[in-house]
């Protein structure tokens, strides 16, 4: 059974004396249909132009903001904000089906965040290895064309860690210098490695 049977179903035996209510209510009844909370958030009324003027105000003196269109000779009143299909589902005393909605509503919330942390921490690993390869590339260059003596003894330091642990992390490599240095430390001695690099190669080209 679809989420919108079981609303239907629920406010189908209410008994509301509040005439806003009911008419809420057999409006969803008549042409209402409510997008599983998972999929997406959208609750529509797809009915007769005169009723669906009329329930845009109704739902309007409830502090929502709905919106219409006209398709095939229908008039939509549609709301598409979590909080005031939420709403909306409380104007309907659709109780069970409105913790249902928030159960779900929590649920793909939480799944969305989870999937932003594990694309942000993605991105930030191919950032750094993609750092990492690069700051290697720079250390053989300089090594096959002038050797690492080269270069002063803390940034050949960092050069002959880097090169024997190429995945390790800034905050590793430092931990492994005597004395130990910080993430930036390590960092800006790599950036030094690599314009090193660059700048050997830009007078080579010349």
């Amino acid at each position: 059974m679809s989420f919108s049977n079981d609303v239907r179903h629920e406010i189908m035996g209410s008994t509301d004396d509040s005439w806003d209510r009911q008419f809420v209510r057999q409006c969803f009844l008549d042409g209402g249909t409510i997008t599983d909370p998972i999929k997406s958030y959208h609750l529509a009324f797809n009915l007769p132009e005169s009723e669906a003027k009329n329930l845009a105000i109704v739902l309007s003196n409830f502090g929502l903001h709905p919106k219409t269109l006209v398709k095939n000779g229908q008039t939509i009143v549609y709301l598409k904000e979590a909080e005031e299909i939420s709403d909306t589902l409380k104007i309907m005393e659709a109780n069970k089906s409105l913790l249902v909605f928030e159960s779900k509503r929590v649920e793909k919330d939480l799944r969305n965040n989870l999937n932003r942390q594990i694309n942000f921490e993605a991105a930030n690993l191919n950032k750094t290895v993609s750092a990492a390869q690069d700051q290697i590339n720079a250390i053989m260059y300089i090594a096959n064309e002038k050797g690492l003596g080269h270069l002063s003894k803390p940034l050949r330091e960092v050069a002959k860690l880097r090169q024997l642990h190429d995945t390790a992390s800034l905050i590793e490599i430092g931990a492994m210098l005597s004395p130990p240095i910080s993430k930036s430390g390590v960092n800006h001695r790599l950036r030094k490695i690599v314009e090193i690099a660059e700048e050997m190669k830009r007078f080579r080209s010349e």
